[in-house]
Order: structure tokens, then sequence, then C-alpha cells
């Protein structure tokens, strides 16, 4: 008969770390809050202002129309790779979610050169004849930027539900005569409603958050608004933020609600999959997915080879010189690499004690700890930014202490994205066998001892998976760099956003085939060759 399993108590010191990690997570949004309500003036005075309410109108109507068409698309590639006879859907599902390799604003400058007059497609037009101006700014722009590379955020999650579907209640409207199209709406779709409400949300917070498209867009949402009026006017900015964070955790709590949803299924009645015919939908089909990789792919890649190499070929044959050399590059490179890497790491090491307190103990500090760092996710880079900025600013010992200093940057980074270590980390704690412990204590092994010889090696490969997300991440981001990092200190996101910004393509081209590059080999052996060890 198995003994029920005994509650250990967690050590104090770990309970006082773990409020400790808690309130630094937290410490940007409720700093917001405070300067808001202290020393910002009245905000709400502001908010019924149009320089509130039109930012606000612009970023919701952004975001609900990139949500709703990253839904339909998302959800389209995920049915026609799935669970459709498409031609090689084994590479489609493989190449689909590379968009997400790509920073927004990457993208984004890929399409304004591309698509405006002077760029790749109206030369291509041009020389056929066609005399087509085509502007890719404002509303327009951000929304087809945002939803060519956020569509896997619905795509993933929707795919991997419609692989786990059981096949009696597709096989029963089969039986009944039902039609393809009336059993995906009748009941496919109730049943994978809440992974696609699930994904539709974090396109949403991912939309309003965003500041690298919308800034090169010239499309005045929130983030904009914001990191326009950090300097000139400070409470302006600050109720600006103010109506961003209750936005964004407004958001977060509905994706919460669907992320807590169960599915539970008779692993019996699963097998493999329902398959349909596409019949004469197989070539609309397939173009469709071409169009949609082209687009979201193809593109940008053709963009930044054009750029790079116009630029290469111009130095060599004694056009005028690109702005930077290899030392800067090298220096962008390393820069990124390096600080991305420190993020990893030190997120990793904060996140720890959290998951040991939770998998470990069951405390119940930890699970509030746990939420808080979850809830960070809903907080934008440009508000931990915002904040960390009038922090140092305003107080003397901050100031003397981190300001202009990469610990600032690290800082910032965790907070922001800690939220993505936290499950991986957890499922490696949970993963260390109990008995191994307690073999090592009837050895004598000391905890030190126990932790380096049993816990490390087994949580290795979810550690590893852990920080490559949090270093992956930190390679791309934009706000939080362009405004607290160091002076004089570059990574390549905000060298590629100021060079685009100054008209220099060329350098902007170079830089970010080596960010998306160096991505995507992070992503493969960080993410994907480890993943496969968890």
């Amino acid at each position: 008969m198995n003994q029920p399993e005994i509650k250990q108590r967690s050590p104090a010191g770990l309970q006082i770390t773990v409020l400790g990690l808690a309130f630094l997570f937290s410490f940007p949004a409720l700093y917001l809050l405070w300067r808001n309500f202290t020393e910002g003036g009245d905000p709400l005075e502001l908010i019924g202002t149009r320089r509130i309410l039109d930012p606000l109108w612009r970023s919701i109507s952004l975001a609900l129309a990139v949500s709703a068409t990253t839904a339909v698309i998302g959800t389209s590639l995920a049915w026609f790779t799935n669970r459709t006879n498409l031609p090689g859907s084994r590479i489609w599902r493989i190449v689909l979610p590379i968009p997400l390799v790509f920073p927004t604003f990457i993208g984004a400058a890929a399409f304004i050169r591309t698509m405006n007059p002077g760029g790749l497609v109206n030369r291509m037009l041009s020389g056929l004849g066609i005399e087509t101006v085509i502007e890719m700014r404002g509303f327009f722009g951000a929304w087809l930027v945002l939803t060519l590379f956020c569509y896997p955020y619905v795509y993933l999650p929707v795919a991997a539900r419609l692989r786990q579907l059981p096949r009696s209640l597709e096989e029963n409207a089969r039986v009944l005569g039902q039609h393809p199209s009336q059993i995906m709406i009748r009941v496919v779709l109730p049943q994978i409603g809440s992974v696609v409400a699930a994904g539709t949300l974090l396109v949403f917070l991912y939309t309003i958050s965003d500041f690298g498209a919308v800034q090169l867009m010239r499309y005045d949402t929130l983030a904009r608004s914001i990191f326009t009026s950090q300097l000139a006017n400070q409470s302006v900015a600050l109720a600006l933020s103010l109506i961003l964070l209750l936005l964004a955790g407004v958001i977060v709590a509905f994706e919460r609600i669907f992320s807590r949803i169960k599915f539970t299924t008779d692993e019996a009645l699963i097998g493999e999959p329902v398959q349909y015919s596409l019949g004469r939908g197989r070539l609309p089909a397939l173009g469709f997915v071409f169009l949609t990789v082209l687009l979201s792919i193809g593109a940008p890649l053709l963009a930044l080879g054009d750029w790079a190499t116009d630029g290469l070929l111009r130095t060599t044959r004694g056009g005028y010189p690109l702005t930077i050399d290899k030392e800067q590059v090298w220096e962008s490179t390393w820069n990124t690499f390096s600080i991305s890497v420190l993020a990893g790491l030190v997120a990793v090491i904060a996140i720890l004690p959290i998951a040991f307190l939770i998998a470990r103990y069951k405390s119940r500090i930890g699970s509030i700890a746990h939420s808080v760092i979850i809830a960070t996710f809903a907080l934008p880079g440009i508000l931990i930014a915002l904040a960390m900025r009038f922090w140092t600013l305003r107080s003397d010992w901050a100031y003397d202490l981190v300001n202009n200093t990469e610990v600032l940057l690290i800082f910032a980074y965790v907070v922001r994205f800690g939220s993505l270590a936290m499950g991986v980390i957890l499922i490696a704690v949970a993963a260390v066998p109990r008995r191994l412990h307690d073999a090592g204590k009837i050895l004598g092994a000391k905890k030190i001892s126990r932790f380096a010889r049993i816990d490390l090696p087994i949580m290795a490969p979810g550690l590893g998976a852990a920080a490559g997300l949090v270093i992956l991440s930190t390679m791309k981001e934009l706000p939080i760099t362009l405004l607290i990092s160091p002076l004089g200190f570059s990574t390549l996101a905000t060298r590629i956003f100021s060079s685009f910004e100054d008209a220099f393509v060329a350098e902007a081209g170079i830089m970010a085939l080596i960010l998306v590059g160096l991505s995507s080999v992070l992503t493969w052996f960080l993410v994907i060759r480890r993943a496969d060890h968890l």
C-alpha cells in the first residue's frame, strides 16, 4: 500500500529569497503605479483627453484587426497542414513557425523598403510596365507586418490541439453524412475554440505592446506615444503607461482563464487524427500556404539580402562606403550575444528558487511568487524601461549605483522575459526523483553536494532550454535596449533600428541577416534540441 507523501517544510531562507524575488519582479509595475498617483499628477485628468484616447483607440483597433486575421490564418494553416492531404505538409509544418525568429521591426523595415516607391517590388513592377505605388505606412502597414509575424502564436497551439482530438466524434459525424466543412464547423471548432482564443489573446497582448513595427510604420499607438513623450512630457508618458498597464493586465487575465482549461480525452479513441481530402480545394489551399510563407519568410529574407548585397557590391565597386566596419559589426554581435547569455543565466538563477519552493515544498509563498512572475508577461518592455529610467533619474543612490550600467539592463531583461523560463524550469525541477535525494542523504551527502551531483545533471536540459528562451527573446528586444542601455553599448537590434531610421538600409540589411542567422542557430541548439531531452 502506497504511503501518503509527507509535505516537507520549506527553509526560512528560501522563503525570504523567493519573497524578495517576487518584489523585484513586480517593482517596475509598482513604481509606475506609485509615480502616477503621487508625483505624476492626477492621471485621471489626462485620461479623458485626446492625447490619451487617440493612441488608446489606435492600439485597440490595431490589436483587434491583427488578432482577428491571425486567428483565421493560424487556424486555417493548422488545419491544412495537420488534417488534410495538402502536398508537402511535413515541410510546411517545419517552415511555418519560422517568422517567430524575425523581430517585427525587421519585418516592418523590409516591407517598407520593398513595397514603398523605389523599393524592390516597385522596381520589378516598373520593369513590367506596371506603375503602381504601394505605401506601407500607418494602420495598413502595421496590421500587415504584425499579422505575418504573429500568426505562429495561434498556429502552433491550434496545430498541437488538432493532433490530439479524438477520432470518434469526427468519425460519427462522417457516418451520419456530414460534409467535411460541416464537421469542421460543428465538431472541430467547438473543441479547439478555447485554444484559438488563448492564442489570439496572446497576439492581442503582443500587438498592444509592440514598439518597433509601429514606430517604423509611423502609427501612433500607446507604445509609440510613450516613447515619444517620455522626455518631453513625463506626466503624459506616465498616464499613457498606466492605460497600457491596465489594458495589458485585462488581456493577460483573460489569457490565463483560457490557459487553465484542461483537455481530457479517451486515449483509446485517439489514434491517428482523421485526414480529409481537399479535392478541388487542394490547389487554392496550397496557394494560400505558399503565399503566407512567401510574405512572412521569403519577402523579408529577399529584402535583407538585396540590401546587404547592394551595400557590399557598392563598396567593392568604388561607391560610397558603408557607415559601419567589421569592428562595429563584431562589437554589436558580441554585445547582443553576451548580454543575452547573461540575461538567460540570471533568469534561470532567479527562477530556480521559486521552482524549488513550488515543486519540492508545495509552498503557498512559491505559488504567489509564481503568479507574480507570470503576470510580468503582461508588462510591455517599454513600460519596464520607462519605470527603470524614471526610477534611476529620481533616486540619487540608484543613479549612482546602477544608472548607465549593464546591471540595470540585465535586470530589465529578466523582468521582461523571466516568465518564459518559469514553466520549463518547473518541469525540470519536478523531474528529479525524490528517491535519489533520499539515497544521497543516507550516503551522507550534504545539500550542496546533492544539488551538484543529483539535481543539476538531471535538470540541465530543462535549464538550458529555459535559458535559451530568454536568450532568444533578449536578442530581439528593442525598447528596453534603446532606453536604458549604457552609453556606447549597441546591440544588433539597436543598430539595425537606428540604421534604418537614418536611411542606411545596406547596413541594416547586413546586421539583420546576422541577427536572424544567429537567432536561427540558437533556436536549434538551445531550444529545439534541448527540448527533445525534457
